[in-house]
């Protein structure tokens, strides 16, 4: 007999199975019955050591009782050498310790599962009470061996736990290529790495040096192929750029506009004062005709003279001519400033160069532009210090402040809100304050307010670059823009600039 035949009697002998059938079997069972019940436990006996799946069973002693072909295949022992003995743990250990199938039998694999298996243990969602883990076996093998593994109580017909069954499927090779793959991600993730770094680099010599811009540019297009994984930062700066020209042509045509409207109201302006002495000189002529009017002999021409003073309600005239000429007045005057303002605004009537410039004029012109936005949810607070004039591109602080304000009137809800805008100078530097007292902007967004395309508004309503704008103008300028919110207590942004552009 050779030794699988062995071994198959060996099973077949030590099975708890048969053994526990044999002690329930009646004495009143007839022979014939007793031989089906040995030839069907022999015959699951040889599907068991038949099957492909490594596997071995225990008894409620922890004694093996079927060790298959696949396992002896799988560790390199014997099931003659093992069955009957409880050394199962010798394959996959250096020292005696429990098995996953030693903890069903124990019943406390919940207890024992974090100490043996750092709660890698998982509970079957097939089959009540068993369990599967997926461990690394060092001493399997040369080089050791991944093995998912998954054991099951046995119970006898009356659910009394007789032992346990392991099966073990080698998974080492899918957790080879899950540890290349792995390294190939880290490679990648520290080459992407490497290249924002390298682009963020490229990025700040753009702004710290215009002068040298263009070779900047030219190392851009050369390392254009390694950053094309990169280009989404490159894409929103560019994006910025276009705004910026957007603005600019905007504001070239408000300058137009307003040189235009300009042109008109200064001659209504010039012949609206000679009318208003004209009328003044009429009215003084007049009152000497109604003092002459008794002396005129004809008394049909009293009585015309008379009527027609009724008809034209000459003397509501008299009074009403000189408010209509002050309204009109006041109202030309104001189209005159609110034009001025938006030439000042604008500045694309002068050359976009440094040069000194009112801080406070600029804030006052930007001011008059929105104040149809702001004027109906907001009272504006100016509460400016005593600063010099600043090096810089009026225009560009101007839109800065625009956007400032803008969004502190949209964060101001039904109720009416003040918006308070202070200045000041600390040594060689002036900062403008613009607070609300909106909404505020929770902690969780407030480091991605400065983000390109970031916004809260609704869909449709902003954006998102007009403080990213702002601060890039800001750090064109050297200066820095800070802001201090919270929800519910309003929002206050602090921009500092150097009082002499570098």
């Amino acid at each position: 007999m050779d030794d699988h035949s062995k071994t198959s009697d060996r099973q077949d002998n030590a099975s708890p199975s048969l053994s526990t059938c044999s002690q329930n079997v009646s004495d009143s069972m007839s022979h014939a019955s007793l031989m089906h019940i040995a030839s069907l436990a022999h015959t699951l006996s040889e599907i068991f050591h038949a099957s492909p799946i490594p596997a071995f069973a225990i008894d409620a002693h922890h004694k093996v009782t079927h060790w298959n072909r696949a396992c002896e295949q799988l560790t390199g022992i014997s099931a003659a050498t093992i069955i009957g003995t409880d050394n199962h743990w010798q394959p996959f250990y250096k020292t005696q310790r429990p098995l996953l199938v030693d903890l069903v039998v124990d019943n406390n694999v919940e207890e024992a599962a974090e100490k043996l298996y750092w709660n890698k243990v998982i509970p079957s969602s097939l089959i009540a009470g068993a369990y599967e883990i997926e461990d690394f076996f060092p001493f399997l093998s040369l080089s050791g061996r991944w093995l998912f593994s998954s054991a099951s109580p046995l119970r006898d017909s009356e659910g009394q736990l007789i032992g346990a069954l392991t099966k073990f499927q080698d998974v080492t090779q899918r957790k080879l290529a899950e540890s290349d793959l792995y390294e190939a991600h880290q490679k990648l993730e520290n080459l992407v790495a490497k290249r924002t770094e390298q682009l963020a680099e490229v990025n700040k010599q753009l702004e710290e040096d215009i002068q040298r811009r263009k070779n900047a540019e030219d190392e851009l297009l050369r390392r254009n192929a390694e950053l094309t994984a990169l280009n989404h930062k490159l894409s929103n700066t560019q994006a910025q750029l276009l705004q910026s020209e957007k603005l600019a042509s905007i504001g070239q045509l408000a300058a137009g506009v307003a040189h235009e409207i300009n042109n008109p109201i200064g001659y209504i302006f010039s012949n609206f004062s000679s009318l208003e002495g004209y009328i003044e000189n009429l009215l003084k002529i007049l009152t000497l005709y109604e003092d002459a009017e008794e002396d005129i002999r004809s008394s049909e021409k009293r009585e015309q003279l008379f009527s027609m003073r009724n008809t034209i309600e000459l003397d509501y005239l008299k009074n009403d001519i000189p408010d209509l000429m002050r309204d009109s007045k006041e109202g030309i005057v104001r189209v005159r400033k609110i034009v001025q303002d938006l030439k000042d605004f604008s500045r694309i009537d002068t050359h976009q160069e440094w040069q000194l410039a009112n801080i406070h004029q600029g804030i006052d012109s930007t001011l008059n532009i929105v104040s149809n936005e702001v004027k109906y949810k907001a009272d504006i607070i100016k509460e400016y210090g005593d600063i010099p004039e600043v090096e810089c591109l009026l225009s560009q602080i101007n839109q800065v402040v625009l956007n400032l304000v803008l969004n502190a009137a949209h964060a101001i809800g039904t109720e009416r809100g003040k918006i308070t805008i202070r200045t000041g100078r600390v040594e060689n530097n002036v900062w403008i304050e613009i607070k609300d007292t909106g909404c505020g902007i929770p902690k969780e967004i407030l480091p991605r307010i400065f983000d390109p395309f970031f916004t809260t508004k609704p869909v449709g309503s902003g954006t998102g670059l007009g403080l990213s704008l702002s601060y890039g103008i800001i750090q064109k300028h050297n200066g820095h823009i800070e802001v201090d919110s919270e929800s519910g207590r309003g929002t206050c942004f602090r921009i500092t600039l150097p009082v002499n552009h570098k």
